[in-house]
């Protein structure tokens, strides 16, 4: 059965690029949402392997950290496996402080360091 993961907050081409790369290297099913509420109601309703979560969501450029931290927060959702998707280290850590994994930025997505990290949880 192939591993889920839910996409929040990435542009079209962004999307497509993640997506592409999962798809390719993991035969993952990936999904898409876009903001904090279609993103928490479908984690309460549907289970993923991982969660990606842009650092500045595509529709409203607000943080993406702020879905991490209510994620973290959720007792039926705290143990869920989430990244940010960043290519700057101090928010990177900010998002580790809050409880997520240590993620990877858009153009990283190929690198053997994202590919081992996203093994891990994908394989």
């Amino acid at each position: 059965m192939p591993k889920r993961v839910l996409d929040i907050g990435n542009c079209s081409v962004d999307h497509g690029a993640i997506r592409g790369m999962l798809v390719k290297q993991f035969n993952a099913e990936v999904e898409q949402t876009h903001g904090p509420d279609d993103s928490l109601a479908l984690l309460k309703q549907s289970s993923f392997d991982l969660v990606l979560v842009n650092r500045k969501l595509d529709q409203d450029y607000s943080d993406g950290l702020e879905i991490i931290q209510a994620m973290k927060a959720d007792p039926q959702l705290a143990a869920v496996p989430v990244m940010l998707i960043t290519n700057y280290a101090q928010y990177q850590e900010q998002a580790v402080a809050a409880g997520a994994l240590l993620g990877f930025g858009k153009k990283e997505l190929y690198l053997d360091s994202t590919q081992a990290s996203l093994s891990k949880l994908l394989k």
